[in-house]
């Protein structure tokens, strides 16, 4: 009998549990069901560092917080969802206090906050520096409390059922048996986290290729400003491994080969005794990778076996400093590059860390897809415009997670009846599965080989500087690609733990990705954010003021339209930062 629920979950991070919880609270009575591809707490969540922001300060304001989430974000930023969110923020993160979160405090007592880049104010809670950690825990351990919350761990969910105009469930295989099962639902909720493997350099861990944005991609909904893509200015040179900002917040200096530190030259502010909030380190992470980008230029980076280098540079913070604050950036330091910050420097360059676009959503969740709702990394609301502000991500997985849950359940209880059309597709679906990759023989491209070369055409054509022409052959390589990708050949035929299958369905799942990403980046001629045309460079108001929606064609190819941005209070105006 097919397993029926009123909510199925894509994914079992932070945003997923939010938004289970939500459900459960909203009417006890739901059936709901969590399905992850793995154990909820090896959720990406979980390696999150620096913080989630929240106003709590006497001097901070929440037209603060949202003013510099929009200049941050270069104006893309959905304006009401902003104010929603920045009024929203500090009562999940108190909500999540009350739930046993273990934030840092002040020896009054107080929770502790710290400057996060781009942000004026001192408004991002911590836990140390494994605030993800934390959250992820916590949110786990409530979510056990709920009876009607039915986990299907290890479960990779390859379709969305699309009938009548809305979703009706999904179709998974069970990892650890092969079974291929549809769930049926009333309602969905993508909470798949982002799709930084898309590129051969990134922060992100390997489970995070995209899946919920190629399923609702594939389902008809469209995917919004895909061009966005943020670097992190400082990821462990060999792995990609993330240094995480506190280490900048907590005072951390950025220098080049000649041991100077070259920000002030960036317009980012002029050296301080201590952090200051609107400069130098603690500038927007678009602003210091495209820095980076410049010193090298210029021949002021190190020259490693992994490419090209600064120095983040912790040692006058200390050892207390360095073990109370920043623990964790100690120990991968020791792990991973066999140094300790304590003494020595460390080299660090940009990282592909975040995406800004996903699913498109509106304030509450819901995409344009009947039933269809999306939280966290792999939609777009959008609060982070054209650039993200870091520490606001761990609050927006609390705020849309929340949202997105609220609206499922009050759908899913106004719309009791599966269409019988849902079981042929699934059906449909099975044997699809069956015949391209379980049973397929005599393909002759090579998983690998297809994944390198997306990675090849991804790192040259749409890093952190690019250009209509290489944009342009991107387009038709990822093209060729997607064909080739049809000739692939699977040499494991087993059913247990079939790692190859995984990586496959991953593989064709990032090339969507990566397809609305280079299409979306090629029809926007300015820069903006972490947008950047070599051969546009100005910020262009009058033509590309809106955001970029990648629909799929019937014939799988991908087309850009435009959405208008939702101005509220705050009118375009020039990023501004180190100056006054």
């Amino acid at each position: 009998m097919t397993p029926s629920y009123d909510v199925v979950l894509v994914g079992g991070g932070g945003a997923g549990l939010r938004a289970a919880i939500a459900i459960a609270e909203t009417n006890p009575g739901l059936r709901i069901a969590v399905v992850s591809k793995v154990y909820p707490m090896r959720s990406h969540t979980v390696s999150a560092e620096g913080g989630a922001a929240g106003v709590i300060g006497a001097d901070d304001t929440l037209d603060e917080h949202a003013y510099d989430t929009i200049s941050g974000g270069d104006w893309m930023c959905d304006q009401d969802a902003v104010e929603a969110f920045v009024k929203e923020s500090p009562q999940e993160l108190l909500r999540l206090e009350r739930w046993g979160c273990p934030w840092s405090r002040e020896p009054d007592g107080r929770i502790a906050v710290r400057p996060f880049g781009g942000m004026k104010k001192m408004r991002t809670w911590f836990a140390a520096d494994k605030t993800g950690f934390h959250m992820l825990h916590t949110l786990f351990q409530t979510s056990l409390k709920y009876t009607s919350v039915l986990r299907y761990d290890e479960w990779f969910v390859t379709k969305l059922l699309v009938d009548d105009g809305r979703v009706q469930g999904v179709v998974a295989v069970e990892l650890m048996s092969g079974k291929i099962e549809a769930i049926t639902a009333r309602s969905v909720i993508l909470c798949t986290g982002g799709c930084g493997r898309v590129f051969p350099f990134t922060t992100n861990a390997n489970i995070k290729n995209g899946d919920g944005m190629a399923l609702a991609y594939r389902a008809g909904a469209p995917l919004k400003d895909m061009e966005f893509v943020q670097y992190h200015p400082t990821g462990l040179p060999f792995t990609g491994i993330l240094i995480t900002e506190a280490a900048r917040s907590e005072g951390g200096y950025l220098i080049n080969k000649d041991g100077y530190r070259y920000l002030q030259d960036y317009n980012l502010g002029k050296p301080e005794p201590k952090p200051v909030f609107r400069s130098m380190e603690l500038g927007p992470r678009d602003r210091l990778s495209q820095a980076f980008v410049k010193e090298h230029e210029k021949g002021r980076t190190i020259e490693t076996p992994y490419g090209p280098v600064v120095h983040l540079d912790v040692r006058h913070l200390g050892e207390e400093i360095i073990n109370k604050k920043i623990p964790f950036v100690r120990e991968l330091c020791l792990k991973y590059q066999n140094l300790d910050p304590i003494k020595e420097l460390i080299p660090v360059r940009p990282v592909v860390h975040y995406m800004m676009g996903g699913v498109s959503t509106d304030i509450n969740g819901a995409t344009p897809v009947a039933g269809l709702y999306a939280a966290g990394e792999c939609a777009c609301v959008s609060i982070n415009g054209a650039n993200r502000l870091g520490s606001n991500s761990l609050s927006e997985l609390l705020v849309f997670g929340a949202r997105a849950g609220q609206r499922a359940a009050e759908f899913a209880l106004q719309h009791k009846d599966l269409t019988p059309a849902i079981l042929a597709q699934a059906e449909d679906e099975k044997r699809r599965l069956e015949k391209e990759f379980l049973h397929k023989s005599g393909g002759r491209e090579r998983i690998a080989t297809i994944r390198e070369e997306m990675h090849k055409t991804m790192e040259q054509s749409a890093g952190i500087y690019r250009n209509g022409a290489t944009l342009a052959q991107a387009a038709d390589a990822l093209r060729r690609l997607q064909e080739r990708f049809k000739d692939i050949s699977l040499q494991d035929p087993s059913r247990t733990f079939n790692t190859e299958l995984t990586a496959a369905l991953e593989l064709a799942f990032m090339l969507d990705v990566a397809e609305t990403i280079v299409h979306s980046a090629l029809r926007r001629e300015e820069s903006r954010g972490a947008h950047q045309r070599t051969d546009f460079p100005a910020r262009d108001d009058q033509r590309y003021l809106a955001h970029s929606l990648a629909l799929r064609n019937a014939d799988g190819s991908c087309r850009v339209e435009q959405l208008p941005v939702t101005i509220t209070r705050w009118p375009p105006a020039e990023r501004v930062y180190g100056k006054g």
